[in-house]
């Protein structure tokens, strides 16, 4: 278990730094709705389970792809079968993981479409209007925000650790204080992500 949030604020930045599963969200919160919540993740969206009071919610609930929609008070019951619908779908997200050599996306490189799998890139970092995208001994450079990339990259792999810098976590060599080794090349990590990435490199 990640953790619990008494409101949507401390759940965006939790969910944001934090490899998440499965969320279990109320719809009624203070300062921002559940719904406000998972409209504000865009491609980052875990696993969804609304509760909530009021059966009116159902529909838009759904609309966002939901995997289930609880009406309080809740049985034990009715809880039991919406967390095994969610880990059936988890089981079949797991499934696609084990493709991953097979995973790459496209870019655009000066007048050239590139592909490039996935496993292949170290590191993205962001140089103003651009995005750096590092590979072993070879740097492409596209036109876009780091946001937006960040956005179309599977979270299973890669992982925000600054600003500025994406990481594949499978890439990293050393971890040294805030700042990381990847294929001799060092990788600042924010305050702001280290719970993140000391969550997702489970050292023993």
């Amino acid at each position: 278990m990640i953790g619990e949030c008494d409101n949507a604020k401390d759940g965006y930045h939790k969910i944001l730094t934090n490899p998440i599963d499965l969320l279990l969200l109320d719809i009624e919160m203070p300062g921002m709705s559940g719904i406000e919540l998972v409209k504000s993740l865009g491609q980052k969206q875990p696993i969804m389970i609304f509760t909530t009071a009021k059966r009116d919610y159902a529909v838009e609930a759904f609309d966002l792809r939901v995997v289930d929609f609880i009406v309080k008070p809740v049985s034990p019951a009715r809880f039991l079968q919406s967390i095994e619908k969610a880990k059936e779908i988890l089981e079949t997200k797991k499934n696609k993981v084990s493709e991953l050599s097979d995973e790459f996306i496209f870019i655009r490189d000066s007048n050239t479409v590139r592909r490039l799998k996935l496993n292949e890139i170290l590191f993205l970092e962001a140089m103003g209007d651009y995005v750096k995208i590092a590979v072993h001994e070879k740097i492409y450079s596209i036109h876009s925000s780091l946001k937006s990339v960040e956005d179309k990259l599977p979270n299973h792999i890669f992982l925000r650790v600054h600003r500025s810098y994406i990481i594949n976590v499978s890439k990293i060599d050393t971890i040294e204080g805030g700042t990381l080794i990847i294929d001799k090349n060092l990788v600042p990590v924010s305050d702001a992500f280290r719970a993140a990435l000391n969550k997702r490199v489970q050292i023993l």
